[in-house]
This record gives structure tokens, C-alpha cells and sequence, in this order.
């Protein structure tokens, strides 16, 4: 079990407890299960980005506040710098995330560095799909982007690809190495 696995689950049930929910409030607010949101906060299970987001959001909240309980509103002069190993991680059994601007709220833009660990598509319970476009960068080896209904994609140090992040999508590492990226998943706040 990861410290940045009991992170979360730290700061998912401190939310919780804020506002007065019970588990099974929690479950039904989020449409996760009550034993899933109970593993989370316990450190003992990971979530996928598209699980965290629709958690984030149905708790009235900006995914960065999952990852910190600091939090400033973006607006006209907003600025938030976030410095090399400073930002908030997440591991899952997939992706290694570093989310940046974290303690930025109200954001139309999640940027994020990614250390893809999978190696397989087989390493993934499904496609990995959340309302929104998607842009990644390659800035270190080589990485096959798997997409639903659609030949995989290859992309190599320096390549990038922006898609509908609506479609089935999932990373998998094809260097030796694990593969690096930058990727920012961009919502209408206006839509679900």
C-alpha cells in the first residue's frame, strides 16, 4: 500500500466527514459502492481517472481537492506554480499521476505528468473513457495509445495526439523504460 494511496483515501473520507456522510451516502451520491469508497479511504484500491473525476465532481468538488485540502478559486489573476516533485501524486495500478495546479479550484483544465506503468492493454479491467477532450505529449520513450473501435496508436518522444476522451481509451509503455507524458483532460463545467 502506497502513502499516496492513503492520501486520498485520507482526504476522500475528511470530505466526507465534513459534510456529515456516511458511506452509504457517499455510494449513492457517487455511484461507486459503499466496499469501494471504504478500500479507497483505507488505502488498500486505486482509482482510475475516470473514476476519480465523476467522484470528484458529484461531491460538488474540483479533482484537485481530492488530492489536497489546499484550495484557491481560479480567476482573472490566478497563477499557481507548481515546482519539480512538488506535485500531488496518485498511483494506480496503471499510471503513476502527478497532478499539477492541485490546489487550483474551479478549472476547466486538468493537467497532469503520467509514468505509465501497463504495459499490456490486458493490465486494464476495460477502456478507460470521462466527458471531455484529451491532449497528450510523449517527453520520455515510446507509448500505444489503445482506443476503442480503433487501431492502436504508437507515438514516440516529442509525439502528441488530442482526442475525445469520451472514447474507450487506456496507455500502455512500449520502451524499456516506462513511458512519460504530459497530459492535460479538459470538461465543460457546463456538462456532465
Amino acid at each position: 500500500m502506497t502513502t499516496y494511496r492513503l492520501t486520498l483515501g485520507r482526504r476522500l473520507k475528511q470530505l466526507r466527514k465534513e459534510n456529515g456522510w456516511t458511506l452509504a451516502e457517499t455510494a449513492e451520491r457517487t455511484g461507486l459502492a459503499i466496499s469501494t469508497i471504504s478500500k479507497v479511504e483505507r488505502g488498500q484500491m486505486s482509482l482510475t481517472y475516470d473514476r476519480f473525476v465523476p467522484l470528484a465532481q458529484s461531491l460538488g468538488l474540483d479533482v484537485g481537492a481530492l488530492f489536497t485540502g489546499e484550495s484557491r478559486s481560479f480567476g482573472p489573476d490566478a497563477l499557481m506554480v507548481t515546482r519539480r516533485g512538488d506535485a500531488e501524486r496518485y498511483d494506480s495500478p496503471t499510471y503513476v499521476y502527478e497532478m499539477l495546479a492541485a490546489g487550483l479550484s474551479n478549472k476547466q483544465m486538468t493537467p497532469m505528468l503520467g509514468r505509465v506503468t501497463a504495459r499490456s492493454f490486458a493490465e486494464f479491467e476495460g477502456y478507460i473513457r470521462h466527458a471531455g477532450e484529451e491532449f497528450l505529449i510523449v517527453t520520455k520513450g515510446a507509448l500505444r495509445v489503445h482506443m476503442d473501435g480503433r487501431s492502436p496508436v504508437d507515438l514516440d518522444q516529442g509525439d502528441s495526439l488530442y482526442f475525445n476522451s469520451g472514447v474507450g481509451h487506456a496507455y500502455t509503455s512500449t520502451s524499456p523504460e516506462e513511458a512519460e507524458i504530459l497530459v492535460v483532460c479538459w470538461q465543460d463545467r457546463n456538462k456532465p
